[in-house]
């Protein structure tokens, strides 16, 4: 087999940077997706927590209430029961204080009656609230499947794209020389998927350094890689190309 000299190769190089170029930025869009989703899902139990928030409001106030009504019902049987007892009793001593006792009972019953009515007002506010999030609810749910069925859609025709570009990588690369390639694979993973441009006039495509004249004399020759002395990045003059 024919040896490929260096300006082929970097013909070669050049279309290879293209294919890696877009893999590096469907990369860093797969980066993305998970926090995209994150922030979604973050958004959606928030909301969740709102509605839990209220109904669990929603059953303490009911619960307070039964027990408020438990309590009146008390009270009113100590009325009765006091009542009752009254056509016993035989001195105006017992009975002062009987129906004292009563009148205290009736006070005690007043407040839990109007907390009890207290209740009932909360309870009709809250449970308002609750059917008004439940609504909102089952709105941000709604929303939050479909984005979350969109982002994974997403991921997946870019995760296809990434396939078939690395199949295209590894046809790429064929014919490259070794040393070449792995210099090409090093810049490229620390120069963020950029590793091979042009000369720019007297200046580097990447870093937009000047380029000494020794170095575009080097690029004319077509015999080696040229290396900007700034960025490390690979150059080329596209008209050679």
């Amino acid at each position: 087999m024919p040896e490929i000299s260096v300006k082929d190769q970097l013909k070669k190089i050049i279309e290879l940077q293209k294919i890696d170029a877009e893999i590096y930025e469907l990369r860093a869009r797969l980066k993305e997706k998970p926090v995209v989703l994150g922030e979604l899902k973050e958004r959606f139990e928030e909301r969740r927590g709102t509605l839990v928030g209220l109904e669990e409001k929603l059953k303490a106030v009911q619960v307070q209430r039964r027990e408020k009504e438990l309590e009146l019902k008390t009270r009113e049987e100590e009325i009765a029961k006091a009542n009752a007892h009254l056509f016993q009793i035989k001195t105006n001593k017992e009975y002062t204080a009987k129906i004292a006792e009563i009148e205290h009972i009736k006070a005690d019953k007043s407040v839990i009656e109007e907390k009890i009515l207290l209740a009932y007002d909360e309870g009709d506010q809250v449970s308002s609230a609750v059917e008004r999030e439940k609504s909102a609810f089952a709105q941000e749910e709604k929303s939050y499947l479909a984005k979350k069925k969109e982002v994974e859609k997403e991921v997946k025709i870019i995760e296809d794209r990434i396939r078939v570009l690395e199949s295209q990588h590894k046809q790429g690369v064929e014919g490259i020389d070794p040393e070449f390639l792995s210099r090409y694979e090093r810049i490229l993973k620390h120069k963020g998927g950029l590793a091979i441009v042009p000369l720019h006039g007297n200046t580097c495509g990447g870093c937009y350094m000047n380029v000494t004249a020794q170095q575009i004399n080097a690029f004319k020759m077509n015999d080696q890689l040229v290396i900007c002395e700034m960025c490390t990045r690979i150059i080329y003059i596209e008209d050679d190309m």
